[in-house]
């Protein structure tokens, strides 16, 4: 494969909000999932149920995403092109 089939094949054009939360990705065991996450700051952090990120509480993690609970209101984040 070339440099540019990879490169085409591993970035989606504006996926990612500027500003915003997005999950990267998730890995681990299916009983103890993490998450991957891109804060509003700019800032990458590993995830775990339960983990407090500036933006709220992630209170679930499965294959596509993260729930994340903010001012008492629980959003689904996806993985962007899931």
């Amino acid at each position: 494969m070339s440099n540019a089939t990879v490169k085409s094949a591993a970035t989606q054009k504006g996926a990612l909000t500027r500003n915003s939360v997005s999950v990267l990705g998730i890995f681990g065991p299916k009983a103890d999932l993490r998450a991957l996450m891109r804060l509003s700051s700019g800032r990458v952090k590993k995830v775990k149920t339960g983990s407090r990120v500036a933006s709220g509480t992630v209170v679930a993690i499965d294959e596509l995403g993260i729930m994340l609970r903010q001012s008492g209101q629980t959003k689904r984040i996806v993985i962007p092109g899931s």
